[in-house]
């Protein structure tokens, strides 16, 4: 069983500046700002500019450098009706799963080592993640999955209690909004009627539980104690059961 190592990000020069790069397009609170206005619906880039009281132009460039690493899409629509009828205009919309991906991507950058001659890096990332949090509204914990058929999916902790298992036939019924319902592939895991694992808040923070699973729960490799809440913080690796078709998640948090 590897260590939670296992999921660290290398911090080659070539990464580290890639890094730097990306942290330089979030740095500027006006994006922030953009990518709170288009949360919920497609807008064109002249409704854009008068929610965030800016020219035109400058909204376009800020516009370009979202949509250059990933978080924002381009796609034709309509503008609204005028005396010479109704026009194509090119609307932007946050890219499906971007605040997702945003959170995860600045909670495993967040263990990342900076090396020597990128000086005040991490301050940038620090900075980033806070201006994130106030800006973007994604002030909420996740849990990236890591192996299995679904790696690389990313699930926000929106409630301060979600359980976590393998899909039922009555699913629906016994779920609630939040929880994290995994497909068949995970055959290690238990199912959602009576889940694996539970995540939940509590005054002193987050903790994670095992629900009596067959396959156990580990939080850094550590086999926890059935029914009894044991704290987990950012980094920590959660497993439900071990072996090929286990669930593995990176827990990230901002507390």
């Amino acid at each position: 069983m590897a260590d939670k190592k296992t999921v660290c990000i290398s911090t080659d020069p070539d990464f580290i500046q890639e890094l730097s790069e990306y942290l330089e397009v979030l740095s500027n609170p006006v994006r922030l700002k953009i990518l709170k206005v288009i949360e919920k619906d497609p807008k064109e880039i002249s409704e854009i500019a008068s929610r965030i009281d800016t020219s035109y132009a400058n909204t376009k460039k800020h516009i370009d450098q979202l949509v250059r690493i990933g978080l924002v899409k381009k796609e034709a629509g309509f503008g609204r009706e005028t005396v010479k009828g109704i026009h194509p205009v090119w609307k932007f919309s946050l890219a499906e799963g971007s605040l997702e991906m945003l959170i995860k991507n600045l909670g495993v950058f967040s263990r990342v080592n900076i090396p020597v001659g990128f000086g005040g890096l991490q301050e940038k990332l620090d900075s980033v993640r806070a201006a994130v949090v106030k800006e973007a509204g994604a002030g909420v914990p996740a849990l990236h999955l890591v192996g299995g058929a679904w790696a690389g999916r990313t699930f926000l902790v929106k409630k301060d209690h979600i359980a976590i298992g393998r899909t039922d036939p009555d699913t629906s019924s016994k779920m609630g909004e939040s929880d994290i319902v995994l497909p068949e592939e995970y055959v290690m895991v238990t199912r959602i009627t009576k889940p694996h694992a539970v995540v939940s808040r509590s005054s002193s923070g987050w903790q994670v539980e095992d629900r009596g699973s067959s396959g156990g729960t580990y939080v850094n490799s550590d086999l926890i104690a059935p029914m009894r809440k044991t704290p987990v913080k950012n980094g920590d690796v959660i497993d439900l059961a071990l072996g090929e078709n286990a669930a593995r998640f990176l827990f990230i948090s901002d507390a």
